[in-house]
């Protein structure tokens, strides 16, 4: 009677000490070190770029587009900023979103830290570490862009250009020292065009939509086809779209032949 007693009461300690989880670690072939897992996932470092959203697998500026162009679209429409140029700048700044910056810190536009008291990313840029903004999502990111722009005075000349004027807008971007790329409006010009991009302002504006000619355009209302021209390398030339070209003409496909003649003035379709 008084072995089973004994027994039990041993038993009922062992579960008692069940509560305390505890893990075996190996310090030497001749020592063995016990350590509470409660403790020990206290001390385990944290990485400061775990992000709290999951942000959609992109594997190519289409997807980009397709994936953030709803964001652009509703910041044009808070914030009148061309949803073609917002998109443009993301894809330049973020290379499709596969850039580290926006891979680590959600940080799509190369914000830098100033005037900034939250998360901070360190990163290669003009000049080695330099400070970068760091968000929580991608379309916070976007929102911070928006206002970036609507509220430095030094950006508020491009809300006086047509907001579907994005020619001028990535003009002005570099003008007001956005970037230092001599060639940065190229670029996000080139990307609007390439793209389409300018399709998600019409969509916006709708009925308001007002295409921008400039002087040399309103003159040259018809080009001659000549060796070596695409529809795309005419289409960048007078700031028009592939489909617009083929809408104008009754083109079917790309092909040209040397001496035709194409309408170039833009106009609702």
């Amino acid at each position: 009677m008084r072995r089973i007693i004994v027994i039990s009461l041993l038993c009922f300690l062992g579960v008692g000490c069940r509560s305390r989880k505890k893990i075996i670690t190996k310090k030497s072939d001749q020592t063995v070190e016990v350590v509470n897992t409660e403790e020990h996932e206290k001390t385990v470092p944290q990485t400061e770029d775990v992000l709290p959203v999951v942000n959609p697998v992109i594997n190519s500026t289409s997807q980009y587009i397709e994936a953030y162009k709803d964001i652009a679209m509703k910041e044009m429409h808070n914030y009148s900023i061309p949803a073609s140029i917002t998109l443009a700048q993301g894809i330049l700044e973020s290379g499709s979103g596969k850039g580290r910056l926006a891979v680590r810190a959600n940080n799509h536009f190369g914000i830098k830290c100033h005037d900034w008291t939250g998360k901070k990313i360190y990163h290669d840029d003009d000049e080695r570490q330099e400070c970068f903004r760091k968000y929580n999502s991608a379309e916070t990111s976007f929102r911070d862009h928006s206002e970036f722009l609507a509220n430095r005075k030094r950006y508020a000349k491009l809300f006086q250009f047509k907001i579907s004027d994005y020619k001028n807008w990535a003009k002005g971007l570099r003008k007001a020292g956005y970037a230092t790329d001599r060639r940065y409006p190229e670029k996000l010009i080139s990307l609007i065009e390439r793209y389409e991009l300018h399709q998600y302002d019409k969509m916006v504006l709708g009925n308001d939509y007002q295409i921008i000619v400039d002087a040399k355009t309103e003159v040259d209302r018809k080009h001659t086809v000549t060796r070596g021209d695409t529809l795309y390398s005419i289409s960048k030339k007078y700031g028009l779209s592939i489909s617009e070209l083929q809408k104008l003409n009754n083109l079917k496909d790309n092909t040209l032949s040397i001496g035709q003649i194409l309408k170039i003035k833009r106009g609702d379709y």
